[in-house]
């Protein structure tokens, strides 16, 4: 501070340079020059202090209103750092006690949430034992996700202790999801043994038709669905397929047989078959109800019921299944348009046909759309967070194929509408 030319609280300026006076530990430090005159110099510096006095105010009072304040320790520390370096002439001291109060604090409160955020890591590998033990690994595999997503939004733990949960946690999963590979690979070996025994037994149904002694084939006959029935279940699509060549030889086998013997045949149709056309010949007269939002109404009731009839897949008539389905959603977008029909205009009864047409068509292609941008948005998410196993990504592709069934519904609905204004006009 010797040969000053100008002396302040906190600095001085000597030799055309601006300084700040050292505090605690830290020595005298040039934090300008003089550009003008050393009083404005000086006016400059002071005015600056005003910018770091700020920004601790700021700090604190988002750390008092945060719920998260740990998460502010690490802004907390680089702003200690930005004082001490900072071009500035003012009382620093006092600033950089309430930020090490701060700290003192924020240390303190994530020191009790470790402790609280180790409880309950500890109790959730309990957990995740217990959900690895069920042996309905689709159920597991439901727990083990809630467990794993409760894990990831609880915080971390001292790091002495990090490790050691962090690692038994993945081990258990890895354990878990090792031995439903297995068994996976297993029951994959198992359905293949018995898809190449239903492929063999079609090989002799489809050779019965061509058989001279029709008697033999018919005792061969009963023996191949004897045989079939006895082959074990597989998955619904890939028996699908070959129930479906194997039926589709059978017949021609017995429309043979049964014109060669002079018989005619009685079709016998399983009462859960014959339950499940009644519900659609409900769902088809529903669909023609003036009253469309009480139809949807009756339709939700459908639902349940045909969730009921508890039904072989063998005997399943996907034909008539797809078209209840398809009727009953169709009836539900009708029953929503008609909804916001009735709210956004009050007075629609009063339109001609075609202004009550065209009003339709404008508000579901809307609908459409927003269905559409939905849809492409909720795929871009499951590409995102997609873990590539079936079995864990199956609730999501399912909300997803729900989306694209109701945007298909709609782009047919409005088809229909078309085909109609053209018809009008």
């Amino acid at each position: 501070m010797e040969n000053a030319t100008l002396n302040d609280e906190y600095g001085y300026v000597k030799d055309s340079k601006v300084f700040l006076k050292g505090y605690l530990d830290y020595p005298d430090r040039q934090i300008g020059e003089v550009k003008r005159t050393e009083q404005e110099a000086i006016d400059y510096f002071k005015n600056r202090f005003n910018i770091v006095l700020n920004k601790v105010e700021q700090l604190e009072n988002e750390i008092d209103e945060a719920l998260n304040k740990g998460s502010y320790l690490t802004k907390l520390i680089q702003l200690q750092r930005k004082l001490k370096g900072f071009d500035a002439l003012g009382d620093f001291v006092p600033l950089l006690n309430r930020l090490a109060e701060k700290e003192e604090y924020l240390k303190g409160l994530i020191e009790v949430n470790q402790l609280k955020n180790l409880e309950i890591k500890r109790a959730l590998i309990e957990d995740v034992k217990v959900a690895a033990a069920v042996e309905d690994y689709a159920a597991a595999t439901d727990q083990i996700q809630e467990i794993k997503a409760k894990w990831i939004r609880t915080g971390p733990v001292e790091k002495e202790y990090q490790e050691e949960v962090e690692s038994t946690f993945q081990q258990i999963l890895d354990d878990f999801f090792q031995r439903r590979r297995d068994f996976f690979d297993e029951q994959n070996r198992v359905n293949q043994q018995r898809i190449d025994e239903y492929e063999r037994l079609i090989k002799i149904t489809k050779t019965l038709s061509y058989s001279r002694d029709l008697d033999d084939a018919y005792a061969k006959a009963r023996d191949v669905r004897n045989a079939w029935n006895n082959v074990g279940e597989v998955p619904p699509k890939r028996f699908f397929k070959v129930n479906k060549a194997y039926r589709h030889f059978l017949k021609l086998f017995y429309d043979k047989y049964n014109l060669a013997k002079g018989i005619e045949p009685k079709v016998r149709v399983d009462p859960r078959v014959l339950e499940q056309q009644k519900l659609l010949q409900t769902a088809e007269q529903l669909l023609r109800s003036p009253d469309i939002i009480s139809a949807s109404n009756e339709a939700k009731v459908l639902l349940s019921k045909w969730k009921e009839i508890k039904i072989p897949f063998k005997l399943v008539d996907k034909e008539v299944a797809d078209r209840f389905r398809m009727v009953c959603d169709k009836i539900f977008e009708l029953s929503y348009l008609a909804r916001v029909i009735s709210r956004k205009y009050p007075a629609f009864e009063m339109k001609s046909q075609e202004e009550q047409l065209r009003t339709k068509y404008r508000e579901l292609e809307w609908l459409a759309k927003r269905e559409k941008s939905d849809l492409e948005f909720a795929i871009l998410e499951f590409d995102r967070t997609a873990t590539g196993d079936p079995e864990l990504d199956k609730q999501a592709m399912g909300r997803i194929n729900i989306q694209k069934r109701k945007v298909a519904m709609k782009e047919r609905i409005l088809s229909e509408f078309e085909r109609k204004l053209k018809s009008i006009s």
